[in-house]
């Protein structure tokens, strides 16, 4: 099969940085390489329109991958008469760090704000280039990193009480 020219590079050379955009919204190494590979999909049959830089591009396709994903699936609970056996742990947090809950924090943003956080603060992208990756202007990501930071700065596992429990 032949491929459009130059993807072959592009996938080999910034996948690994794509696939930890994908895990960090995520949060699941599995559910982070079927977005990426979804996402591979859709610029490869878009290759030769996009125009100087595919990686924003492709990021863009990553996020509303995720959104979208979420939004179909069905998160709804199912009833059984078996309850699971649950390990007893003398210590909840033994073996936890901090950053495992800031993990936990970032999970419970809602899914535009912690895209905000993982493109601003570990992909390292400037609020210009998130509000193009979202498709949003660049006062509604201020203001969703506005929100979502003062949400972790209230968020109870992240407070000095709150790690000691």
């Amino acid at each position: 099969m032949i491929t459009p020219e130059g993807f072959d590079d592009f996938v080999v050379t910034r996948s690994p940085r794509l696939l930890r955009t994908a895990f960090l919204l995520t949060r699941d190494w599995a559910s982070a390489e079927d977005l990426l590979q979804t996402a591979l999909a859709r610029a490869w049959e878009a290759w030769r329109r996009i125009d100087g830089d595919p990686e924003p591009y492709v990021r863009r396709i990553i996020v509303n991958a995720y959104a979208s994903s979420w939004r179909r699936r069905w998160r709804g609970e199912l009833p059984t008469a078996d309850l699971p056996e649950t390990a007893v742990e003398a210590d909840p947090h033994a073996g936890l760090d901090d950053r495992d809950g800031l993990w936990r924090a970032l999970g419970r943003l809602p899914r535009r704000q912690r895209a905000v956080l993982v493109l601003r603060y570990f992909e390292d992208l400037s609020e210009v280039e998130i509000a193009e990756v979202l498709g949003c202007s660049v006062g509604t990501v201020k203001s969703q990193a506005s929100r979502a930071v003062a949400k972790l700065r209230l968020d109870e596992t992240l407070t000095p009480e709150g790690m000691l429990r």
